[in-house]
């Protein structure tokens, strides 16, 4: 018998998903792609870059863990929500907000 080790299957995410996790959860200090607290560091394409936060990876690391006065939504969030969430935020970086 010959088994195949076939990676796993990644879960694509679900950009309306992560535009209704943004609105419930993000909207109140990142509306507009924008930064209530720092208002350097943005949800923009080009802070993203500059930040170090250019990549759905990243992203989801901080929405995960939190830092400075961003908070972890680890436990508040499903790893599915994160994923969306990442997603969405990478995905209207791109576009401008």
């Amino acid at each position: 018998m010959i088994m195949l080790m076939l990676p796993p299957v990644a879960i694509a995410a679900d950009l309306g998903n992560g535009a209704r996790v943004f609105t419930n959860n993000c909207a109140s200090c990142h509306m507009g792609g924008g930064n209530v607290v720092n208002r350097a560091k943005t949800l923009k394409q080009e802070a993203l870059e500059q930040y170090g936060m250019a990549s759905e990876d990243a992203i989801k690391t901080q929405v995960t863990q939190g830092k400075n006065a961003m908070p972890a939504f680890k436990g508040r969030l499903s790893a599915q929500q994160i994923e969306d969430v990442a997603a969405y935020v990478f995905d209207q970086s791109a576009k401008g907000w």
